[in-house]
């Protein structure tokens, strides 16, 4: 399973590369954190059911955020 929270890490890096390239500088450093995170909890060989706790805390935190930000900072129809 830490292998899982790698891989996890990698992907998120070539996402924050991705933003960081596109200019998207705020969700780079977003991405990035996550990437710290994912890299830090793969190598902590942790039991299975430690790692199953805490990608659903990990979903948990990202499911309210994203509630939030799409209920209350979020405008909608305006664009670029």
């Amino acid at each position: 399973m830490d292998r899982v929270f790698r891989m996890l890490a990698f992907w998120t890096g070539i996402f924050t590369v991705m933003f960081y390239v596109g200019d998207m500088v705020t969700m780079a450093y977003l991405f990035l954190a996550q990437t710290i995170f994912f890299l830090g909890v793969g190598f902590l060989k942790l039991s299975e059911r430690m790692y199953m706790y805490l990608f659903g805390a990990y979903c948990t935190v990202f499911f309210i955020g994203f509630t939030f930000y799409t209920n209350f900072i979020l405008v909608p129809g305006f664009g670029h």
